[in-house]
Parts: C-alpha cells; sequence; structure tokens
C-alpha cells in the first residue's frame, strides 16, 4: 500500500494514462489531479470507464503507450492483475472508494499501489492467514510473518505465482475459504477519492480553493447518494470527521485570501461552511417544488397521499408564508423573506416532526450573483453524467459533467440543474405511483420492485446512480407509508427496463432502510450465486458489486434463487 504521505513521486511520471470511473466524487478527484498534473508538466490521457469492460478495453488500447496508470474510483475490489493481465513493467496507482481491496492488491507492492489514508482500516486478513508459501509445501518451518503492506519474505513466490491458489494448502483450504468469505460478504465505501487528492496537494503544498470545493463536493456526493454505509455508526463518525477537516481547511483558506474577499473581485470565490435547509436544490427552484421534491420532506409528509399533501398546506400556513411567495423561484421572493427563511422553517419544522431539516453543509459565492450548495452541484453534475436527452456517448456526458465543476462554465452548471430538477420530480412522481398501486412486493427476505416498459420516465432509470437513488428514496417512502413492522427491516431490490431490443433489465440492491440496520450490502455476492445456481445471464460490468444487467427472461428465476439463498 501506498500511504497519501509517501505519494509525491505519482507527480514524477512522464506520461500517465487517468482512468476514471463514471461517479461524482471520481470526477471531482479528477479535476483536483488534472490540475495537479498541469502544475508539475505531467502529460496524461483521460479515459472515462463506466464498468469493467470499458476498462478491461481502455488498459488493451493504451498498454503500449503508457507504462503507468491511475485508476480513480475503480481497480480495488478484484483482482487486478489476474483481470487485465499487464506486462510486468505496468505499474497501477488506484485511489479508490470500493470495498473490501482485494486481497492480492493489497498484497502486491510491485505494480499496485493502493492510495490510502494512512488511518483507514481495511481490515485485512493476515498475509499468513490467507497465501501459501514454498515452505508450506515442503512441510517446512512457515514462521516467516510479514505485515500488512510490507513486501512478502524472499521465500515467497512471485506474486503472479502465488495469488491463483491463495485459497491455501489443503490443510487450510476451507479455512481460508471462511476467512476470505467474512472479509468480502459485505460491500461498502471508504474515504471520498477526492478528499484523497486535496490532502494530496494540500501535502505538497499545492492546494487551491477549487481544489478544496472540488474535495467538498466529493465528500457531499458520499452523503447525497448514500455511501456511508458499512458499520455506519462508525462510519457516519469517520464522515463528520471528514467535514471537520474540510472546515479546517476553509477557514483556512478564507483566512489566507481575506484581501481578494475584501477586494470585491466579480470573479472572487467563496467557500462557507454553514448550517442549510435539508430541501433540494430550493435556492434554484421556487420553495414549493423544493418541499414536494426533496426526499426528506416528501417522506416525512408522505406526500402521495391526500392526508400528506393537507398536513404541507398546514405546514405551510404555519410558517406564515403567502402561497404566491412560496411558489415562486426562490431568487424573486421578497428580501424581507429570505432572510428570515431558515428560522422560519426551523421552527415550524419541530412541530411537524422535521427535526433534521437543517444540516451541516458547504455553500459556494462565485463573484457576485451565483451562490451554490455542495449539493446543488452533486445533483446537477449526476444529472449531467447520466443525461438521456439526446443520444450523446457516456464518454460526452462524462465531458459536459466535468466541465460543469468548473466555475467558468455556469451556463452548463445550470443546464445540469435544469435536468435535475427534472430528474427528482420524476423520482417522486416514481415513488408516489409505486406506492399507491402497491408495486413494492414483499418476497420474504427482501422487498421487490419492477418498473414496468412503458412507465413514464422510465429510460432515465436505466442509469445505474439515477435507479439507485430511485431504490434509496422508495425505500424510505415504503418504510414510512407501511404498517408491517416486519417489512421495515427488509432490504429492497429493484429492477427497470435497460435496453429493451436486447431484452435485458438494470438490477440493483440496497440494505434495509431501519435504522437497527448496520447498513451492510450483501447484493453483490448473492447476485453472483443466484446468477452461478440458475445459469441466469446476467452482466457484473458495474464497479459497484449490487448493481447488475440481466436478461428479461432469466428474471423469474433469478429471483427465485435469491429467494432461496437469503431465507
Amino acid at each position: 500500500m501506498l500511504y497519501l504521505t509517501n505519494v509525491k513521486h505519482v507527480l514524477c511520471f512522464q506520461r500517465v494514462a487517468l482512468l476514471v470511473a463514471s461517479d461524482i466524487d471520481a470526477l471531482c478527484a479528477c479535476k483536483i489531479l488534472q490540475a495537479l498534473f498541469h502544475c508539475d508538466q505531467v502529460q496524461y490521457t483521460l479515459v472515462p470507464v463506466t464498468g469493467w469492460q470499458d476498462l478491461g478495453t481502455a488498459f488493451l488500447e493504451h498498454k503500449e503507450q503508457f507504462r503507468y496508470f491511475v485508476l480513480i474510483n475503480c481497480g480495488a475490489n478484484v483482482d487486478l492483475l489476474e483481470m487485465l493481465q499487464p506486462d510486468d513493467d505496468s505499474v497501477f496507482f488506484i485511489c479508490d472508494t470500493h470495498r473490501p481491496v482485494d486481497v492480492v492488491n493489497v498484497y502486491n507492492e510491485t505494480q499496485i499501489k493502493l492510495l490510502i489514508k494512512q488511518d483507514d482500516d481495511l481490515g485485512v486478513p493476515p498475509y499468513d492467514d490467507i497465501f501459501r508459501d514454498e515452505d508450506d509445501e515442503e512441510g517446512g518451518d512457515s514462521g516467516n510473518e510479514s505485515d500488512e503492506g510490507s513486501e512478502p519474505s524472499g521465500k515467497r513466490r512471485r506474486f503472479d505465482e502465488v495469488h491463483s491458489e491463495r485459497r491455501g494448502s489443503g490443510r487450510h483450504e476451507g479455512e481460508v475459504r471462511e476467512i476470505l468469505f467474512d472479509y468480502e460478504q459485505y460491500e461498502y465505501h471508504g474515504t471520498s477519492a477526492s478528499m484523497m487528492f486535496f490532502e494530496l496537494a494540500w501535502v505538497l503544498t499545492k492546494d487551491t480553493k477549487d481544489m478544496l470545493w472540488w474535495a467538498v463536493i466529493g465528500l457531499t456526493d458520499q452523503w447525497v447518494h448514500d455511501k456511508i454505509t458499512h458499520h455506519y455508526k462508525m462510519y457516519l463518525l469517520h464522515y463528520v470527521t471528514d467535514i471537520a477537516t474540510m472546515q479546517r481547511h476553509v477557514s483556512r483558506h478564507n483566512h489566507r485570501n481575506e484581501d481578494e474577499e475584501n477586494s470585491l473581485s466579480i470573479d472572487c470565490m467563496r467557500i462557507s461552511f454553514e448550517y442549510d435547509l435539508r430541501l433540494t436544490l430550493y435556492q434554484h427552484w421556487s420553495l414549493y417544488e423544493s418541499i414536494c421534491n426533496s426526499c426528506y420532506t416528501s417522506c416525512n409528509f408522505k406526500l402521495w397521499t391526500l392526508n400528506g399533501q393537507k398536513k404541507l398546506q398546514e405546514f405551510l400556513a404555519d410558517m406564515g408564508l403567502p402561497l404566491k411567495q412560496v411558489r415562486q423561484k426562490f431568487n424573486s421572493m421578497d428580501m424581507s423573506i429570505k432572510e428570515n427563511l431558515r428560522d422560519v422553517i426551523e421552527e415550524s419544522s419541530n412541530k411537524y416532526g422535521l427535526k433534521d431539516i437543517r444540516i451541516q453543509t458547504f455553500g459556494v459565492h462565485f463573484g457576485f450573483k451565483n451562490r451554490f450548495l455542495a449539493s446543488d452541484m452533486v445533483h446537477a453534475t449526476a444529472a449531467l453524467l447520466e443525461s438521456t436527452e439526446k443520444d450523446e456517448s457516456d464518454s460526452d456526458n462524462f465531458i459536459k459533467a466535468l466541465d460543469s465543476l468548473s466555475r467558468s462554465n455556469l451556463e452548463r452548471l445550470h443546464s445540469g440543474i435544469e435536468l435535475a430538477k427534472r430528474k427528482l420530480m420524476a423520482i417522486q412522481q416514481t415513488v408516489a405511483s409505486c406506492i399507491c398501486t402497491n408495486l413494492i412486493l414483499s418476497q420474504g427476505p427482501f422487498l421487490y420492485c419492477y418498473l414496468m416498459e412503458g412507465t413514464p420516465d422510465v429510460k432515465l432509470f436505466s442509469k445505474p446512480i439515477a435507479l439507485t437513488l430511485l431504490c434509496k428514496y422508495l425505500l424510505k417512502a415504503f418504510v414510512h407509508s407501511t404498517r408491517n413492522k416486519r417489512c421495515k427491516l427488509l432490504p429492497l431490490i429493484m429492477a427497470a427496463p435497460k435496453d429493451v431490443e436486447k431484452g435485458t433489465v438494470i438490477v440493483v440492491g440496497i440494505p434495509p432502510e431501519s435504522e437497527t440496520s448496520d447498513k451492510k450490502n450483501f447484493f453483490g455476492r448473492a447476485f453472483e450465486k443466484a446468477a452461478e445456481s440458475t445459469s441466469s445471464r446476467t452482466l457484473h460490468d458495474n464497479f459497484d458489486t449490487s448493481i447488475i444487467e440481466l436478461k428479461t427472461d432469466d428474471r423469474s428465476k433469478f429471483l427465485d434463487a435469491l429467494i432461496t439463498l437469503l431465507s
């Protein structure tokens, strides 16, 4: 492993292939690394990758021209050398939030360089518990200990000879299999990649305010898309610590640039840490539409019911806000109302059980007019990344999303915000439809919902980030609406049409919403086992193992196998 403080030589390459996954944190990390490369005049080629097939193709296309590859939010959770079969002189620097990290990647230090924080506990089994050395075969002494992250001793064979036998000798085969199963069975996420690269920039004293803002967006992406999963309370503590770290960096940069701010330059940028409303895109929408289309308020009011709509009207009346003001764009509201809006909303929210309406977040001012919350940026960039507006390629969408993160491209960012509004409205309407028509079925060990072809906006949900967000919103809404206590403890599997011509659906599984749940996601392994036992035609191409493609015709037997497996 390569801890962050030892990674300076990453920037000393002559030429680098930069392979970047299609998620917001990866895009932000990419922006930071691009800026660092620019500082040191490092030549690089940027290649977006949407899944394992893309990654394999990109490597094949570039392996002759490049020796060094930097992988962002991809590559850690598979045996990368086994998958890519690179030459001995190829070196991979991997900064990936996906956990667990494959054990071969952890213990191979010649070609795999994992970029991790020094205090990140990967929970990797000790080397001697899972690998066989030569002395074991000869019945000799196997007492050569090696610490996690250290090079294997000289008596151990090269990794390319050993990793295929990592089940160990026959004497320990069952035990090794059990150790690996315990380590690999749950999927979760580690420290934000963009935050890692920002800390690298800070260590190198090359950090800028733009880099800091990108790191804040990457961290917020983990919150918005609910990637705070494994050992929930422990990782939530990490998230709060990360926010505090970012807050200190914000204070440092603002103090350092006081002269710039005092000049009120039209190009100035000011980041702030603040308590703001848990209302999605409300500063770019009307307050009414934001309340109706924010997961938090929609679920708490149960806005898909008549009682919920009535309760919302009572809530607005309690705040004393005229409907004319509430329904018009936020920027057009009376200044006297806007100045006290947060306090007014929080006071009324407490009466209606919305105790968490205010959250810790970050905002930014670009010049005089443009103000955005970090969550606004996440939603806008995600909408651009998975845009279905035109027949543009994934690479085109990737570049547009990447461009929207630059403060020089505010027009593109605003177009992303408009797409995000439409996406959020589609999500809320789909959630209401699924609950009101009882589309969420209890299958025993899990809940299941299938979006039929012809469902409004179904094309939007053929994309992994959009479907996962819908899945999480739907499960929250269902937990608020059901009286069945058992159902509140169940995970949810959701499927939607992926490619009608090919006859495929996209399937995503998420852990239970219950507060007692540890938020572990076991669906990646379960999907593999169910597909294997039924010979279902599946494609496990997403970097998140809990998202797969499945032939529509195999859906029934695949579900039956999952029910049997998880019962």
